[in-house]
């Protein structure tokens, strides 16, 4: 990897430290882009994690409002932002001016864990790494548009697109491209009476006949056929493709789905993510990095970010802890059909067959998984167990959330549901001109949670005035099918 790294306005000492803590990082075997340390006050940072990490995006409130929410947890003691990283190569991490020498450390390594993660992990590797560039190319187009057809009229629009943009398929990136078909779906022809005389053929089958015979064909196909042929998760890409935009519509819609997919690999990654860089930064720190006055210092720190409160997940405690699990199971090989058979507890818990795989497999988990396949291949019985994961519920009554089963297949199976999707239904397109009335239809693949009407009804809204037409979702609410419908500003539904 490459050594001569850019500077920034980093102070000798934590010049040495980064050159330090990389050093160690690369000794442990982490792979990672140039990394640019960029030091910021508070209110710089509120600014960037407002704007996704990045110093330059479009003007929008959205972005405004999320700033003055930081602003106002920072400001009230209800949140402090450590540090921030983004996924572009070279990585650009932001220190706080104000941390600690430790928090320094700390951080440092933690993004070092990260950018690691970034490059190697399968679900990132279709990102765009020079979004740094992309993201200012959008801002400039779009402020171009603000002074041609007007900031409210440009806003508004980009409200509609930020409504939707969860509707995009985060796998459709990694699908393989389909291959055009040597003869598209084979013509069909308007039938000939046949005749032995071929002289005879334009008198029988005459050429304005069978031109008009064809066309009636070419019309009956096009009505017959649905599109999309087939359900489409992709909804922003449908839009692009047949909603009718003006060309600066399109160019922004299509901006917006460019930003969606970019994000979109660290919602699929969260836990992984998090828990890889802890992973790390923990190691990097209690093994190479820390002096024996920084250990309290440390400790404090580590453990208000592993904190999990009862009912929530916390992703950086789930993530370091199950990395580590694995790490133990295939250095003592407790994995296989011979141990998963074992059912003498006390047997299982001395199982040492001393692989010393451990390194090895987390490093080829982290290549390959996302949250879903990490937790539904590696999380046991015994790991949670361990660390008393219970499934909640809040209490009326008494006002508290109570455990409500220890089960673990339920466990893993709620944890699972929270992350299929990345929490969000879904959504396909199933017709562009359902009914033949040139209204959008989008179906709800229901898997056992009812939508949320609030942000259904703000979704619908914000679909209609891109498509300009009326838009329905087929649901289910209790198990009977229902069509929700947004037609002229009006919200309707009836059961089917």
């Amino acid at each position: 990897m490459a050594t001569d790294f850019i500077s920034s306005d980093l102070t000798p000492e934590l010049s040495r430290i980064r050159d330090q803590i990389r050093r160690h990082a690369e000794g442990f075997g982490l792979d990672f882009f140039e990394v640019i340390f960029e030091m910021v006050d508070y209110d710089q940072i509120n600014s960037l994690a407002a704007l996704g990490g990045f110093p330059v995006r479009y003007p929008h409130w959205r972005f405004g409002m999320e700033y003055d929410q930081l602003s106002k947890g920072y400001t009230w003691g209800l949140q402090k932002i450590y540090e921030m990283v983004i996924n572009t190569d070279p990585s650009f991490a932001y220190l706080m001016k104000a941390n600690s020498l430790v928090d320094q450390k700390i951080v440092m390594a933690h993004v070092y864990g990260h950018v690691d993660f970034f490059k190697n992990n399968y679900w990132f590797s279709k990102t765009n790494r020079k979004m740094l560039d992309t993201m200012a190319n959008h801002a400039v187009r779009i402020r171009e548009f603000m002074d041609q057809y007007g900031q409210d009229t440009v806003e508004n629009f980009i409200d509609h697109c930020l409504s939707i943009e969860n509707l995009i398929d985060p796998f459709l990136p990694f699908s393989a491209p389909k291959s055009r078909k040597e003869v598209e779906g084979a013509k069909r022809e308007p039938g000939k009476l046949k005749t032995d005389r071929q002289y005879m053929d334009r008198y029988i089958n005459p050429p304005e006949f069978m031109d008009e015979q064809r066309k009636k064909l070419e019309e009956e196909s096009r009505k017959s056929t649905r599109n999309p042929e087939h359900p489409q998760k992709d909804v922003l890409a449908f839009l692009l493709e047949n909603a009718p935009l003006e060309d600066w519509q399109a160019d922004v819609l299509a901006m917006v789905r460019d930003e969606a997919y970019y994000f979109a690999p660290q919602g699929q990654t969260k836990i992984m993510n998090e828990g890889w860089a802890s992973y790390w930064h923990s190691k990097i720190m209690t093994q190479k990095v820390l002096k024996d006055s920084e250990i309290i210092d440390f400790a404090d720190h580590h453990a208000g970010t592993l904190t999990m409160q009862p009912g929530q997940i916390n992703p950086y405690k789930i993530g370091i802890e199950l990395f580590r699990d694995i790490e133990e199971r295939w250095d003592r090989g407790k994995f296989g059909k011979e141990y998963d058979e074992c059912d003498d507890m006390q047997t299982k818990a001395r199982w040492d067959r001393k692989l010393g795989l451990g390194r090895q497999k987390i490093f080829e988990v982290r290549r390959v998984c996302n949250d879903i396949t990490f937790i539904d291949e590696y999380l046991t019985e015994e790991f949670v167990d361990r660390l008393k994961m219970y499934t909640y519920a809040f209490n009326r009554r008494t006002n508290q959330h109570e455990i409500v089963d220890r089960d673990f297949r339920k466990i893993k199976e709620k944890l699972l549901f929270q992350l299929t999707n990345r929490g969000q239904p879904f959504i396909y397109v199933t017709d562009g001109n359902f009914q033949n009335r040139g209204e959008l239809a989008l179906w709800h693949k229901h898997q056992g949670m009812d939508l949320d009407m609030k942000w259904a009804r703000e979704t619908m809204n914000a679909l209609a005035h891109i498509w300009k037409r009326p838009v329905n979702v087929e649901t289910e609410v209790e198990g009977q099918k229902k069509l929700m419908t947004f037609a002229g500003g009006e919200f309707s539904e009836k059961f089917l």
